[in-house]
């Protein structure tokens, strides 16, 4: 089972029909309720589709998302891989808003987050390299082709506390380490999800360009109070239409793929050792 974690605007996907499916509601699980679900069908293809942020509009920002919550219960309703999206912005002055990318290497700047689902144990070693999935990073890019999408492969995202944006010093900062996007939602999904050995690639689309890459005047009332023009801000917006397309020939591509990547066994060493049974419940009650 595949389960796609949606990110900004994935509520008005939603509430557009543009994603459509049975509605499963929030999951119980031992960090609380997870964000409603909804079980996809399309095409004899299913999916489960989860909006991060909220299922009718922006209602809860990256740091109080509760991340173990969400990843807890795609694992329970049989995800194995999960495909992410997220529209962090430019560092890299060759990305433009509207452009895809996806990642291959992570930066944490965050500060406050729960970060494990191991909390008191000895367990929770789990090598980063590669942060993400490659099997279905190559996956996603023949997904693009097949759609004949441009999409950049690879580059460093950086991801911050939020919810307020960077401070251009900041992004100077970013930009010394080589980072190429900043946004504020990989982490810690990437490493809750990979404690319990699934798959995870994130797929991005650059929403703004970030603090100080280029100037731009304040403008109040407006999304990045300024940061996008109107032409970028329609490239960001057929960008983001384009999603449940791009989803659908990922998971297309994804039916026909026996898991051939590390990600099924990241926690090996522990079974091996006995610290963690069979039964992926026991390991953080």
């Amino acid at each position: 089972m595949i389960g796609v974690i949606g990110g900004s605007q994935a509520y008005d996907l939603l509430s557009s029909g543009r994603i459509a499916g049975k509605r499963l509601g929030s999951i119980q699980t031992p960090f609380g309720d997870s964000q409603p679900i909804i079980r996809v069908n399309c095409d004899s293809l299913e999916y489960i589709f989860l909006s991060r942020h909220g299922e009718a509009g922006y209602s809860i920002s990256a740091p109080f998302v509760n991340y173990r919550a969400n990843i807890w219960a795609l694992k329970e309703l049989g995800v194995e891989r999960v495909i992410a999206w997220s529209g962090p912005g430019a560092i890299n002055h060759n990305l433009r808003p509207g452009d895809f990318v996806v990642p291959d290497d992570l930066i944490d700047e965050t500060r406050r987050r729960t970060y494990t689902f191991f909390e008191g144990k000895g367990v929770g070693f789990v090598r980063q390299n590669p942060v993400f999935c490659p099997q279905m990073t190559q996956v996603a890019v023949r997904a693009f082709e097949r759609l004949g999408l441009s999409v950049n492969q690879g580059g460093t995202y950086v991801c911050t506390e939020g919810p307020r944006l960077e401070t251009p010093a900041e992004i100077r900062k970013f930009r010394l380490y080589r980072a190429d996007l900043v946004g504020m939602t990989l982490v810690p999904e990437v490493f809750l999800a990979k404690e319990l050995e699934m798959c995870y690639l994130p797929i991005c689309y650059v929403s703004n360009y970030a603090e100080g890459v280029r100037e731009a005047d304040f403008v109040s009332g407006e999304l990045f109070e300024g940061l996008l023009s109107p032409d970028e801000k329609q490239a960001v917006q057929d960008a983001v239409v384009r999603f449940p397309e791009i989803i659908h020939e990922v998971v297309t591509l994804l039916a026909n793929e026996e898991r051939t990547c590390n990600c099924p066994h990241l926690m090996d060493r522990y079974r091996l050792r006995g610290d963690l049974s069979a039964d992926w419940h026991e390991w953080i009650t």
